[in-house]
């Protein structure tokens, strides 16, 4: 049976478009179908401010995965666009992280769901409204529009265009 599972995708570390464009063809191949995706904005490093800006997007995904094959398949496709794990909430070729699967709440020791910081991010908040406003996050009961309201996070986000 599909499931929907919405992820961010993130990159600070050369050609950050091509990244997440390899990214979202690796997904489609081996997770599942993009449903819908958010425009690309440019955003603030979060946590660690001395680096680049990041690319983010959001997308939809239609997937038969359970969340734990869907986080293994996401962290291959991390590890073969050369993301490296070195330093929390550092530089990346490319992040993916599962925001949401269906309406499930998750706390394993390597996976979290609903992802904890969806609520503290504009990067994540802003692009996630824009494709999916009434999505409910299932911990804190507050849609995705309502989240972005009351977020307190004043860190840079401006819709990308490229050159």
């Amino acid at each position: 049976m599909f499931k929907e599972s919405v992820l961010s995708l993130g990159s600070n570390i050369g050609n950050r478009m091509q990244f997440l464009t390899l990214a979202k063809k690796a997904i489609q191949k081996k997770a599942g179908v993009i449903l819908k995706e958010s425009n690309i904005y440019e955003t603030e490093p979060w946590g660690v401010e001395n680096q680049d800006f990041y690319l983010n997007q959001i997308i939809s995904l239609q997937t038969k995965l359970s969340p734990e094959s869907l986080l293994s398949i996401l962290q291959e496709i991390e590890k073969d666009l050369g993301r490296e794990r070195l330093v929390p909430f550092g530089p990346r070729t490319i992040d993916i992280d599962i925001l949401y699967y269906c309406n499930q709440i998750l706390d394993s020791k390597n996976l979290k769901i609903p992802h904890p910081f969806i609520q503290k991010r504009r990067f994540i908040l802003v692009p996630l409204s824009e494709i999916l406003p009434q999505m409910v996050h299932p911990l804190l009961n507050k849609t995705n529009i309502r989240l972005l309201e009351e977020l307190e996070d004043d860190n840079e986000i401006i819709k990308w265009q490229p050159l």
